[in-house]
């Protein structure tokens, strides 16, 4: 039983989020043979100003571009 936890921030749409989890089970089906009934995947949207990365918070990187 596979199960893919996929970290994104805030912002993703609903259909954007249907094509990763489509995506996703496919990747598994092809790659490891599974079941697609058999995936479980989980998408945990984080805010902003909780993800760091090059230093700083992601909202304040944001505002650079």
């Amino acid at each position: 039983m596979p199960y893919v936890n996929v970290q994104i921030t805030k912002g993703a749409t609903r259909d954007e989020k249907a094509q990763l989890v489509g995506e996703i089970t496919d990747t598994l089906v092809r790659v490891l043979a599974k079941k697609p009934e058999h995936i479980h995947i989980v998408i945990d949207e984080v805010d902003a100003d909780n993800w760091g990365f090059a230093g700083m918070l992601t909202s304040d990187y944001r505002k650079r571009e």
